[in-house]
């Protein structure tokens, strides 16, 4: 019996140490197996992202660039939209000085159409009062000895003789003039008599035209008995 289970204790041992050395073996060339896997797992891993981050860094270095042409763009933007607005503001600038412009000529033309109109209206009264003299031509000379002449300038002349008693035939003058304000005005008077303006402003309160020429009149009479 003793014999026995020492062969058996020596048949486990045996076996033991053969089951160690077939599990222990597989065990370790599993292992083996498995860390070489990892590494080529790890190096293809390794590879890849080393790949990814390349492929990243180009796409930094482009995001990059592509940020540094929008800076770009975006400056060369904002200088054309101030151009444009400068361009915008001389522009409305224009517009607002062509508008008082045309305001002034409008205006211009306004005042220029009423001078127009009061110059045609003062010149119709003017040639209006030298007909009315022309036509009271006969009744001076008639009553005055007065000749009445029409000269330059819508000016008219007056003429008187049979003043002087010593030289009938001597001339006794004044020229008159319709002013721009249609007013009489005496333009020259020969001989001269001081009192010339006072007549001149009397007419042009009283418009009375006939007793104007005769005061005349009777200020020559009066010049030649000095």
């Amino acid at each position: 019996a003793e014999d026995e289970i020492a062969l058996f204790e020596k048949d486990m041992k045996e076996f033991w140490t053969q089951f160690k050395s077939v599990h222990g073996t597989k065990q370790i060339s599993q292992t083996l197996a498995l860390r070489d896997s990892c590494k080529e797992s790890i190096k293809a891993l390794s590879e890849k992202w080393s790949r990814k981050l390349k492929e990243g860094d180009l796409m930094i270095d482009k995001i990059q660039e592509y940020n540094k042409e929008i800076l770009q763009h975006s400056k060369s933007l904002s200088e054309k939209e101030e151009q444009l607005k400068e361009i915008k503001a001389k522009l409305n600038e224009e517009e607002e000085q062509q508008r008082h412009l045309t305001a002034s000529i409008q205006e211009l033309k306004e005042k220029l159409t009423k001078k127009m109109e009061l110059k045609s209206s003062k010149d119709k009264a003017a040639k209006e009062k030298v007909e009315r003299l022309c036509k009271s031509k006969v009744l001076f000379e008639e009553r005055l000895g007065l000749e009445i002449r029409r000269i330059h300038n819508e000016q008219l002349q007056f003429i008187f003789r049979h003043i002087d008693h010593k030289d009938p035939d001597k001339p006794y003058m004044f020229t008159l003039s319709i002013n721009e304000q249609g007013d009489y005005e005496v333009t020259s008077c020969t001989p001269p008599l001081d009192c010339i303006a006072e007549f001149q402003l009397k007419v042009r309160e009283t418009n009375n035209f006939s007793a104007f020429v005769a005061n005349i009149r009777k200020a020559f009479t009066a010049l030649s008995y000095k």
